[in-house]
């Protein structure tokens, strides 16, 4: 995944097979993103070339 990518994936009309275009339509990262933040957590997402890592943490 393209470093100046990451800020945006988990936006709501950011398309996973479109990653270098804004798009109609919405994946469903952005819905993760949301159900995770609304319940006092965090969604992060790191890579390096061949691995991106998406790391979802919630409150105990």
């Amino acid at each position: 995944m393209p470093e100046k990518l990451q800020p945006e994936v988990f936006g709501r009309f950011v398309r996973a097979d479109h990653a270098r275009s804004r798009s109609t339509g919405s994946t469903g990262l952005a819905i993760v993103h949301a159900v995770i933040t609304a319940h006092g957590g965090t969604a992060t997402v790191t890579s390096s070339p061949g691995h991106t890592t998406f790391r979802l943490t919630l409150p105990d």
